[in-house]
């Protein structure tokens, strides 16, 4: 199964320049019978409280004050199939202790690092727990403008890939899991986040680099950024 663009469009790509400052289907397939990818999906949570897997990439989108953002490790075979962040998160909960200040707006972002399920092979150590951090940023600050300011430190790849967050995954970025069975053997991980186990082939340093990867991403950003352009050239008409 190949990975449609929709699925690269919200992976976490970043610009080289803030190196230094990425719905689950009810129905889960076993590692060992599906081709993915692991990477950090990024998410919009909505009014109801529901996630929703983002339409542009964190370096591009810019939450508006209150909103609430989520960034989740998993093993996905598109974008319908991807592990949602998992927990109750609110903005008032995240952000009650951060005072509103002008000139400035407030994101509460969610960082749910997976399973051990969701764990590439050889992974030396159990996922961090999900935690929640609330982010000041500018008024025209981004998604990763806000994960910069509560997470570190943060991977890249060559190709400004976000890579790990708080050093988790240790090694790797983005790599295709082709049917490799499960981080412990068992081959029949389940996909719905509860225990389990399933690795990949761990190719560090290769990234997203056969199927549609990374070129599928970028030309999906650069799409919806020609759309956004429009609209805006049309507003002023």
């Amino acid at each position: 199964m190949s990975v449609s663009a929709a699925a690269f469009a919200a992976l976490a790509l970043f610009p080289a320049t803030l190196a230094t400052p990425a719905s689950a289907s009810a129905v889960r397939h076993p590692a060992a019978d599906a081709d993915g990818y692991r990477y950090w999906s990024f998410w919009q949570q909505k009014e109801n409280g529901s996630w929703s897997y983002a339409t542009e990439g964190p370096a591009t989108q810019r939450p508006e004050d209150g909103d609430t953002l989520g960034f989740r490790f998993a093993l996905s075979e598109n974008s319908q199939q991807a592990d949602k962040p998992r927990g109750t998160v609110t903005f008032a909960d995240a952000c009650a202790k951060t005072a509103a200040k002008a000139d400035s707006k407030r994101v509460a972002v969610r960082i749910d690092f997976g399973t051990r399920t969701d764990a590439p092979k050889g992974e030396p150590k159990t996922p961090p727990a999900p935690r929640t951090g609330c982010a000041r940023i500018s008024e025209n600050g981004t998604a990763a403008d806000a994960l910069a300011k509560v997470a570190t430190p943060l991977r890249y790849n060559s190709q400004a890939l976000l890579c790990a967050i708080d050093h988790y995954p240790a090694k790797g970025c983005g790599e295709q899991a082709k049917g490799d069975g499960g981080n412990g053997g068992s081959g029949t991980a389940k996909r719905d986040g509860s225990a389990g186990s399933e690795d990949s082939k761990d190719r560090q340093g290769e990234g997203i680099s056969t199927g549609l990867g990374l070129t599928a991403g970028i030309a999906a950003v650069a799409i919806l950024g020609a759309a956004a352009l429009w609209q805006a050239r049309r507003r002023r008409q």
